[in-house]
């Protein structure tokens, strides 16, 4: 089962605190079941006897163990939730770090929504249920056994009703399991679904309300809350029920011992303290089975929570690397390399090949759907080409260690991003340790003029500064980092031709000994470029420089023209 060993897992680092909750757990039990054999052994050799001494003797011995009893139940109940938050913190940290590692076919497979729910969530169900394992099912078993063998040392005679009730509860508990199992595995993907929804309405509300569609979302939501609150009540419904049928079974339980005990005393078979000490065994046997019972009302969600954690804790990440393969200059070679995206039926890419060399600059251009962004995201290995290689300095990509690669590939993307924080820390985030000077130095080169303080606030995703001032400060992040490689995925977009023109400039400089590749939709922006690549249906269709490409293609003329640029 998966929640055994993903708990067994993360929580062997903590086996001495774990052996030590059951031991004091074992200490709680025993104790517990020693005080109803002390209550009796009152009732009938102090009581009955008149015997007061004897009865303050035995009495100081109960609240002794009555003392140890809550001692050990204080240490039991804190070392298990040691262990439990640490085993779900550690958990956690292992997911992150599994999904901090997934590629875009990884990401875009199991999805946004389910990777926060299955980090959050699910670890959550795991860890409480870990909590309650210590706290119940490691003394719900011993009270249970510990218990049926008091009861019969007071009373044999009534053993029955131990069985029948014991029995009756354990029918209960199976029939609730079945119920509960697949409502919690359909009340994830309820909640999957409705995170993924609320994610997708409030990254796009712009775009909601631009085109007025907020009672349509509004509905959508309303459909996905409404389906989670029915599942919801489903499983409410079958607790609502549980507990006053297992409360009724205690009840008879225990209006039989008084009914059938009371005519065993009246006929000398039993002591009265012996009837009472079997009553109260007879209570702690089935409240052992009703912890089982609490246990069993989170198991089905947490055997589920930990399939899904599994699932992506067990999902195999390409993370070989060549022992000393390194980049030294930054040549960029594709050979032949085609992609096709999971589930698509034609490739996005197709028999595509060309080499960037150290101070030139390769602009690739095509229409939209062309395969621009997926040629460059298979660089820094955000996708792993179907067939074909990519290489760095000879170097295949897949046989570059992690950090080597993105320590000497760096990319602008498409859509910019920049992290809640200040403007210094999102620039140091491929540096950490760059300092003022340099951090200034690339806000100059890339035209940031903008920011008149390196701890300017920056919001999440950056929405508190314009999409050209993103695409600046991520451009400026990039040089930062000095790269051997420079990747722009359209980062102009945003950029008057002013702005655009000056940082063209500025960057000659630093980019003098690097390989720059253009991803563009702008044929001013490459024409100065070394070499252009038209791509056309996942394939390039021509290369060359601005003027060659006037001459020799068709594609990229109407491109130009249709951009009124000449040459």
């Amino acid at each position: 089962m998966d929640l055994i060993r993903l708990t067994a897992r993360f929580g062997k680092r903590y086996a001495g605190q774990f052996a030590l909750v059951i031991t004091l757990q074992l200490v709680t039990t025993l104790a517990t079941l020693y005080l109803p054999d002390l209550n009796a052994d009152i009732i009938n050799n102090g009581v009955a006897q008149a015997d007061v001494p004897y009865i303050w003797r035995v009495g100081r011995t109960m609240l002794l163990v009555a003392l140890v009893q809550i001692v050990a139940a204080i240490g039991a109940v804190w070392f298990a939730s040691q262990v439990a938050m640490k085993t779900g913190r550690d958990i956690r940290a292992a997911v992150y770090d599994r999904v901090s590692g997934f590629t875009s076919e990884d990401m875009a497979r199991f999805g946004t929504a389910t990777l926060v729910t299955r980090g959050t969530n699910d670890v959550q169900q795991v860890q409480m249920t870990f909590l309650l394992f210590m706290n119940f099912m490691v003394a719900a078993p011993i009270m249970a056994v510990g218990g049926i063998v008091m009861a019969l040392r007071q009373d044999a005679g009534m053993s029955w009703l131990v069985v029948t009730a014991v029995l009756v509860l354990a029918v209960v508990v199976g029939i609730i399991a079945a119920l509960l199992m697949p409502m919690f595995k359909r009340m994830q993907v309820k909640l999957d679904n409705i995170n993924g929804l609320l994610r997708e309405q409030i990254a796009g509300i712009r775009v909601v309300r631009a085109f007025g569609r907020e009672d349509y979302e509004e509905q959508r939501f309303h459909t996905a809350n409404e389906e989670i609150s029915r599942i919801s009540l489903n499983i409410g419904r079958v607790f609502v029920t549980m507990f006053p049928v297992i409360m009724l079974i205690l009840n008879l339980a225990t209006a039989a011992v008084l009914w059938f005990g009371g005519h065993r005393v009246d006929d000398g078979l039993v002591e009265v303290g012996s009837l009472t000490a079997f009553m109260q065994y007879l209570m702690q046997i089935l409240m052992a089975v009703m912890m089982g019972v609490f246990m069993l009302m989170m198991l089905p969600r947490a055997i589920v929570c930990a399939d899904r954690v599994e699932e992506v804790l067990g999902h195999e990440v390409d993370t070989a690397a060549a022992e000393g393969a390194s980049i030294s200059e930054g040549t960029v070679r594709f050979e032949d390399v085609s992609y096709t995206y999971p589930g698509a039926e034609k490739p996005v890419l197709e028999g595509v090949s060309f080499e960037a060399r150290p101070g030139t600059t390769t602009a690739i251009i095509g229409s939209t759907g062309s395969g621009k962004t997926t040629l460059v995201g298979l660089l820094p290995r955000l996708y792993s080409p179907t067939s074909g290689r990519v290489l760095i300095d000879g170097v295949p990509v897949s046989a570059i260690a992690r950090a080597d690669l993105v320590g000497a590939v760096a990319m602008v993307p498409q859509k910019p991003w920049l992290f809640s924080g200040t403007v210094a820390s999102n620039l140091r985030i491929g540096k950490p340790d760059a300092t003022d000077d340099e951090l200034w130095a690339a806000l100059r080169t890339a035209q940031a003029g903008f920011v008149d303080n390196l701890d300017m606030p920056i919001a999440q995703g950056g929405t508190n500064v314009s999409g050209g001032q993103r695409q600046r400060l991520c451009i400026a992040r990039m040089l930062v980092s000095d790269p051997k490689v420079y990747v722009f995925d359209d980062s102009f977009s945003a950029l008057d031709a002013a702005t655009e023109a000056n940082l063209n400039v500025a960057m000659r400089e630093d980019a003098r000994d690097k390989t720059v590749i253009v991803v563009a939709q702008k044929v001013s922006s490459i024409r100065h470029a070394d070499q252009i690549l038209v791509m056309e249906a996942g394939r390039i269709v021509a290369r060359g420089t601005h003027n060659e490409l006037l001459a020799q293609s068709e594609t990229y003329r109407e491109i130009a023209q249709s951009q009124e640029v000449d040459a």
